[in-house]
């Protein structure tokens, strides 16, 4: 059955269009590209096609899964070109669990200069930081997993200027600091270390720039002006793609599981955690209340700032000597902030000092349980 396609963006270089699961670009005339599809990788001048597909969903899809396995990627790269009507030996591919439908395209342009980029992206169990624990050791033997995890941020960048070599490379790199920037402005934590995340475990780029003699550039830095387009255009669409995948808009990031998850205290058990330290009733009250007094801003900005200061201690800014205190301090206006009491901030303190040496989870559940039971107490 043929596959009825939706235009989502054309110019004289490229046709990007969608259909169920797939987005492809159509190269309208010779590009250079680099990628990272396992068929037709690395630097390219014969590739005209760029296909992003949705390969499986995002849990639970072991037959999926193994079909590709025993197909193999190269047999599944060919399988899956043949279903868009593409020709397998002309295209690079980028496979994610992620919906086509989330698709984000962000276009920026300076004087004749175009840069678009087309993003999907899921980040709730695949987010990594650069040198955090690998999921995958390849040996002589082939590849072992070491854990079992999904989420994937794939970009298509269409230059509109022909690059130079070096530039081409250059502008992954550029590309990559600009997804990274925008997981550093959603505070996307890693799911495999306290860090915040640079990225996933199985992100995938193609990078096109038409072939031409005139107009050639010879700099994709973030110093140029083309630099700026290639990490702004990758940052807007990464941002795009999150909100719609994730749910991550940057208001929703203000809450106290997203500042503070990365250092255990998460939706899944903070009413666990918490008991011990309110009575029956205030519990009750803040069950019925949560996303009211934990998203509320001033105890988001107190949550994040206490998350900034256990992050300076973990990465040698502030000395180890000091975390307590420290801790504690922030953890005081936590409380305060819940409490709509800034008056009431040494009070806070001298408890949580009482409380004695405990690990930051403790601490900041023991701060908001202290301010919620404050909050509706006579003044």
């Amino acid at each position: 059955m043929p596959l009825h396609w939706e235009s989502l963006r054309r110019c004289p270089e490229f046709h990007l269009r969608r259909s169920g699961r797939f987005v492809v670009a159509e190269l309208l005339a010779p590009h250079r590209v680099i990628s990272t599809s396992v068929r037709n990788g690395g630097q390219r001048d014969d590739v005209r096609f760029l296909l992003n597909h949705q390969s499986c969903e995002g849990a639970g899809h072991a037959e999926r899964h193994a079909q590709i396995m025993a197909s193999g990627y190269e047999a599944y790269h060919d399988a899956v070109c043949v279903e868009a009507s593409i020709p397998p030996e002309h295209t690079a591919t980028m496979g994610t669990a992620a919906n086509m439908n989330y698709v984000a395209v962000a276009t920026e342009a300076d004087g004749d200069v175009e840069v678009t980029a087309v993003v999907t992206g899921g980040v709730e169990s695949n987010a990594t930081c650069a040198g955090d624990p690998a999921t995958w050791r390849e040996t002589a033997a082939g590849m072992e997993k070491t854990s079992a995890l999904a989420g994937t941020i794939n970009i298509m960048l269409l230059v509109g200027v022909p690059l130079t070599p070096a530039a081409l490379a250059r502008s992954v790199v550029t590309m990559t600091e600009g997804k990274s920037a925008a997981l550093q402005r959603l505070a996307v934590p890693s799911r495999q270390s306290a860090d915040l995340a640079t990225g996933t475990g199985t992100d995938q780029y193609c990078v096109a720039a038409p072939i031409r003699s005139e107009g050639i550039r010879s700099s994709t830095s973030t110093h140029v002006k083309l630099g700026e387009l290639i990490g702004l255009a990758a940052r807007r669409a990464t941002q795009e793609a999150l909100r719609w995948q994730n749910g991550l808009e940057p208001s929703y990031t203000r809450g106290v599981f997203h500042a503070l998850g990365r250092y255990g205290v998460t939706e899944k058990t903070f009413f666990e955690d918490i008991a011990p330290f309110l009575s029956a009733a205030d519990l009750d009250l803040l069950r019925k209340n949560s996303k009211a007094a934990l998203y509320e801003p001033l105890v988001g900005a107190a949550a994040h700032a206490l998350a900034a200061v256990l992050d300076r201690v973990r990465h040698g800014t502030l000395p180890n000597s000091i975390e307590r205190e420290a801790g504690i301090h922030q953890a005081a206006l936590l409380a305060a902030s819940l409490a709509g009491r800034s008056d009431r901030w040494p009070d806070f303190r001298a408890r949580l000092h009482d409380i004695g040496v405990v690990e930051p989870k403790t601490l900041a559940v023991a701060a908001l349980a202290f301010g919620w039971s404050e909050k509706w107490r006579s003044r």
